[in-house]
């Protein structure tokens, strides 16, 4: 699985319309983002119209491709495009990615893991030396 983030800016003289826009998305809009293997997929606002986006999947190639062949998703992003700062193409291709730094259920099975010298340990309770 893909952990993928995402950043965009919203122009903050829309950021009402485009929250709204988001209250629901369009049901179409929807079924494409789950049919492209998009799950777990949200958003989120900080102050000044930066917005986070996050979600999971088993190809993010794939489902970029899907999405990007998708009539329904052509024309979301078309009246969707114009929230964002300085965006050079549709929001869905031109968002700014995120570099992971963390990630909890990685590092504690890496802790959990028993390591190389674990395993180089000599146990000699018991022997006549």
């Amino acid at each position: 699985m893909t952990r993928v983030a995402f950043q965009l800016q919203v122009r903050p003289e829309l950021l009402d319309e485009y929250l709204a826009r988001h209250s629901p998305v369009w049901p179409e809009m929807l079924a494409e983002i789950s049919a492209a293997g998009r799950r777990n997929y949200s958003l989120f606002l900080a102050e000044g119209g930066t917005l986070i986006g996050y979600y999971e999947t088993d190809d993010d190639a794939a489902a970029q491709a899907y999405l990007a062949a998708s009539p329904v998703a052509a024309r979301w992003e078309a009246e969707m495009g114009r929230f964002f700062v300085d965006l050079g193409g549709r929001p869905d291709q031109a968002a700014t990615p995120l570099t992971e730094v963390f990630h909890l259920e990685d590092q504690l099975a890496a802790a959990s893991a028993p390591s190389a010298s674990d395993n180089d340990t000599i146990t000699t309770e018991g022997s006549a030396s």
